[in-house]
This record gives structure tokens, sequence and C-alpha cells, in this order.
């Protein structure tokens, strides 16, 4: 690990902008059509929960890394497996958002560039990050955070005072009950953006004041949930359901049609840089932990020197992942969340929890 240290308050900033990403992006939960506020709320409360397990493993191995003390709870043979699995993971989830990035570019502002040309200049700029370190990003998430929520209150205020939003597209609400919202909460909302935060395990030993790591991280959660339930609302608000459903980045066709006094248009670029700062932060979180995981892995004193092997591999990866973007889509709801997300998020961590505290009472006794 670095010989660094990151306080509560970026960490806080660096949970805010991971969480917003690429959820701000994709049409999330929008299988609950009207109802994907509460969707992602009640995604929100179970990720909590989700959150509260991987805080316990933090308390029991305060000065360790997930890929680090997976080897004490599985011993040595079964721990390292767990470990290289989660780095793995970690790669693939920054390739596949660097792809949703990638597509979002070549869809709105560069339709006739290679895809792996924009993923390209997107995965340097990252790497250049991760080789500079997790303070570094950390300082400079903290520069953009304040610009980003400038930029969102402005947005808001201007779709407002366009006159787009439509309360009665909101309406009925629960129409089918509630079977419909449980089903995108547990297949997608509690997952993507909540249950990521399995990769902050990475990241926690390297606060300079624990104590506060619970609170900030909560809080960060918790606010970036409301924002994204806020932002989706609006979505429908404007476009309807229909439209959201069918639309692949909800957010800027709500933004596209914002036109104030004949004056006020075309602002979709400068959300557009909102939307790549946001997704620069979360492959560089993801990617930074794959990085230190493999160093942990292989007992490598100096990480820096994985960087560029590993962000080629991202790179390729974010191309062969898949043919086109709805196939891409479709892999990421359909076999990620089963395959990937429900045992790496939600059953390993609770059965390493449940080992460490067996193991911590008989050695307490």
């Amino acid at each position: 690990m670095e010989p660094v240290k990151i306080n509560a308050r970026q960490l806080f900033v660096l949970i805010v902008l991971f969480e917003h990403g690429s959820a701000i992006v994709i049409p999330l939960g929008i299988g609950a059509k009207q109802d994907v506020w509460l969707a992602i709320l009640l995604g929100l409360t179970f990720g909590l929960l989700l959150f509260l397990i991987y805080y316990c493993l933090y308390r029991y191995y305060p000065d360790a890394p997930l890929t680090t003390y997976a080897q004490h709870i599985a011993g040595p043979w079964i721990g390292n497996v767990l470990a290289f699995i989660y780095v793995v993971y970690f790669l693939y989830v920054a390739a596949r958002v660097l792809r949703d990035f990638g597509e979002l570019l070549l869809t709105f502002a560069y339709p006739e560039t290679p895809l792996f040309l924009l993923n390209s200049i997107m995965m340097l700029t990252v790497m250049y990050g991760v080789y500079k370190g997790i303070e570094v990003i950390a300082r400079t998430g903290e520069l953009f955070l304040t610009f980003l929520y400038l930029l969102a209150v402005s947005g808001f205020i201007l779709v407002i005072s366009a006159g787009l939003v439509d309360i009665h597209r909101l309406q009925p609400v629960l129409e089918e009950g509630w079977e419909r919202v449980w089903k995108v909460v547990f297949t997608e909302t509690l997952y993507v953006p909540f249950g990521e935060m399995i990769v902050f395990t990475m990241l926690f030993p390297y606060m300079n004041n624990p104590g506060k790591m619970k609170q900030a991280a909560i809080t960060g959660m918790v606010l970036s949930g409301i924002n994204l339930a806020i932002i989706m609302t609006v979505n429908i608000a404007v476009l309807g359901t229909d439209a959201v459903v069918r639309s692949t980045f909800p957010l800027l066709d709500t933004i596209q049609r914002i036109r104030v006094a004949n004056f006020l248009e075309r602002l979709d670029v400068f959300f557009m840089i909102a939307l790549i700062i946001g997704g620069f932060f979360k492959i560089s979180i993801f990617f930074y932990a794959a990085v230190v995981g493999t160093a942990d892995v292989f007992r490598m004193q100096n990480h820096q020197r994985l960087i560029y092997p590993l962000g080629l591999m991202v790179l390729l990866l974010s191309i062969a992942i898949a043919s086109n973007y709805p196939e891409h889509i479709k892999e990421g709801l359909k076999i990620v969340t089963i395959y990937m997300h429900v045992p790496l998020q939600i059953v390993i961590p609770l059965c390493l929890l449940l080992v460490a505290a067996i193991r911590h009472r008989i050695f307490k006794q």
C-alpha cells in the first residue's frame, strides 16, 4: 500500500463521485417505470446494510485491504484465490464503466471516431491519475465536486424554468403493486451503484481518522442515493416513462430539451463534461483497487509497475466485452448481476464476516 492517508472529507467526496459515476448515465432502475425513485431508495437502504458488512470486516482488520484479510480469514490457498477473483472483478467492472462512457462519447459527440480511440484517451487519463496515487485522486475530487454540484443545481433550475416537468407522468404510484419495484431492487439498484461499495474495502485502510470513516461513507451513500432518485424522477417527469425506457442515455435527452427564452439551449455539452468527470473517478477507483490488489496477491513492493499492463488489459477488455451497446447492457443486467455481483458483493463478504467473527470470539476466549 502507498504510504499516504486520506481524510474523512476526501472519502466522502470519492464516494459521492463514485456512486454517481455511470449510474446517472444509464437508465438506472427504469424497469420500475414511474416508481423508479422508490426502487433507488430501497436499493440504497439494502446497500447500507451491505456497507455495514464491509465496515465490520474493516473493524476486524483496520490496516488491511480486502485482498489481504481474505487470505487471513480463508487461509493462504482459498484466500489467495478469493483475492485474485476480486482483482479480476475490479478490472472487469472498470472495463464495463469505460465502455459505458466510450459509447456515450460515441453517440453524442464523436460518431465517426473509433471506440478504441475514445477509450484509449480516457484510459490514459485514468492510468496517469492512478500512477500519481489515491491521495492525488482524492484531492482532485475535492476540486471537481463543487463544480459538479453547481452544474447539477443549475440544470435542475433550468429544467423547471423551461416548463418541461409534468408531475402527472409520475402517476399512478405503485400502479402494479410492490412486485415490480422489489424485482428491480434485487436485480439492479442494490448492486449498481450501492453494492459496488465493495471496492472501497481496498481504500478504507488509507483513512487517517478511522473513527470518522463510517459517518463519511454513510453520508456519501445517502446523498448519492437521494440525488440519483431525483435525477431519474426528473427524467421521467420530462420525457415520460416510455421515452426513458427506450432512451440509451436519458439524462442527456432531458438536458437537450432545455430551451429558455430562445437563448439558453444545447447545454448537453456542459453536462457531458460533468458525466465524463464522474466516469473518470469511478474507473480510477476500480482500477486503483485492481492494481494494489494485484500487487498484494503477487507480493510486489511497487504497484506502479502494474499500471501499464493492467491498463492495457482494461482497455482491450472494454472493446471485446460486447459487440454493441445493447448487448453490453443486456450482459450487465442478466449475466453480471447473477454470476458476479451477488456472490462477490453479498455472499463472499458475508461468509468472510461470519468466519472472522467466530475466530475473534474463539481468540478472546
